[in-house]
């Protein structure tokens, strides 16, 4: 930021596994959206390394991290980012025409529960069937990594259970790796492991050994 330098992270040492349910738990301004950006191939760390499977993505370059994004990554993030003149069924189409083995839409929307749906444009959608309709474009190229930022975060507590419920089932269904960031600690309940973040460090990381169903979740 001009003369002033701001480490938004410090030291931060992480690994993720194929399967699991991780949820990034952080006040706002403690680094969890920057580290997400990271892991998701939108930004590159000034310093340190960033490997995926056996690809060091510090290295790849912006050919290489395109290919990774559109190959391994799926994006939900807090506003939907639909496009208004586009169908549900066609909104998720976009990412199957760019996918190399993709789930057809109509089977993406059904597995977040909107089957019956497709034809609906986002302004007749509730903001809950929207982020879950962005939810089904996000998983529509199978991605193995699904990255969330604040999903929940526009809604109301009804609605954002319906939504941490269609990521659980994704993780439950495909065995795709999601990971959730969020400030509600609340949700952390329904994640395999949680690592808290402040002030650009990992705080903290345990282990549930019950997850809750996201239903369960007291807000």
């Amino acid at each position: 930021m001009g003369e002033v330098e701001v480490s938004a992270l410090r030291g931060v040492d992480l690994d993720l596994y194929p399967g699991e349910l991780v949820v990034l738990l952080g006040p706002s301004g403690s680094g969890k959206s920057t580290l997400l950006n990271i892991l998701g191939g939108l930004d590159v760390p000034t310093e340190g390394a960033v490997r995926y499977r056996d690809d060091d993505l510090t290295r790849a370059g912006d050919a290489g991290l395109t290919r990774y994004r559109r190959e391994h990554v799926g994006f939900v993030f807090q506003f939907y980012n639909l496009i208004p003149s586009l169908t549900a069924r066609e909104n998720v189409a976009l990412v199957t025409d760019i996918a190399r083995a993709p789930m057809p839409a109509d089977e993406a929307l059904a597995l977040v529960g909107l089957g019956k749906r497709l034809d609906h444009f986002p302004a007749q959608l509730s903001g809950g069937e929207q982020q879950r309709v962005a939810i089904a474009r996000a998983v529509a190229k199978r991605p193995d990594v699904l990255l969330c930022d604040e999903p929940t975060g526009a809604l109301d507590v009804h609605t954002g259970k319906v939504v941490l419920e269609a990521l659980a089932r994704v993780n439950r269904d495909l065995g795709t790796t999601v990971v959730v960031i969020t400030h509600n600690a609340a949700i952390a309940g329904m994640a395999d492991r949680v690592i808290s973040i402040a002030d650009g460090r990992i705080a903290g990381e345990r282990r549930n050994a019950e997850k809750l169903h996201p239903a369960e979740i007291a807000w």
